[in-house]
């Protein structure tokens, strides 16, 4: 889906390099330095206009929150929200511009110790499949820096299954899953997206996996 460009969001986001970092790959392998504590570090890729990892944030103050989104005017619609709970930030997190499919130039091996991917881009057809963050490529890359585990949403049910073969097939351990979240647990934090599906009554896809020992 094709996103609209948000005038003046380079002005807005460099105005705050506290909340939007800048030059991320200055803190590979130093992120617990940066947040000056030795707190866990939860990173959601793809975290759309914020809602579920401020949520998370504000919720978990001993936890440290990594927000990564590519698309420029969908982070100047995160930075405002952050703003709006707090006009300088939020301690426990920060929002990287960045694209995914570069993700080993930001973080060490195992260096995270939780991922989330919500809602990630389907790239239905097959000869767009290595710009799944569940593919082959980027997910390999995925695993590297992940010390813990992986939860996983969709309301796409292809996508879906083509991520449960993929962690199948390399020897994921599936701790939790659910082919209807909301209904099975009606208490979880979503996103923005994700609400409106649940308001159509929609299944949401979840599972949780972590690395084989």
């Amino acid at each position: 889906m094709r996103v609209r460009n948000v005038k003046n969001a380079d002005e807005l986001i460099l105005k705050y390099p506290s909340i939007v970092i800048q030059n991320p790959s200055e803190y590979k392998g130093n992120w617990k330095k940066y947040f000056n504590n030795d707190n866990p570090i939860y990173v959601e890729i793809g975290m759309g206009k914020g809602q579920f990892i401020i949520k998370n944030a504000l919720l978990n103050k001993d936890i440290n929150y990594i927000g990564i989104e590519k698309e420029k005017s969908i982070v100047y619609k995160a930075l405002n929200k952050v703003l709006d709970t707090n006009d300088k930030g939020i301690d426990n997190l920060v929002i990287l511009n960045f694209d995914a499919a570069n993700i080993l130039d930001i973080f060490e091996d195992n260096e995270v110790d939780k991922i989330y991917l919500n809602f990630s881009d389907p790239w239905p057809k097959t000869r767009h499949e290595k710009r799944r963050l569940t593919g082959p490529i980027i997910f390999n890359n995925i695993l590297k820096i992940l010390n813990g585990d992986l939860e996983f949403k969709s309301d796409n049910r292809k996508l879906f299954e083509y991520s449960i073969m993929q962690f199948n097939n390399l020897g994921l351990n599936i701790l939790e899953l659910s082919l209807d979240l909301h209904k099975d647990n009606p208490n979880v934090i979503s996103t923005e997206y994700e609400d409106k599906f649940v308001a159509m009554n929609m299944p949401i896809y979840y599972v949780k996996i972590k690395k084989g020992e």
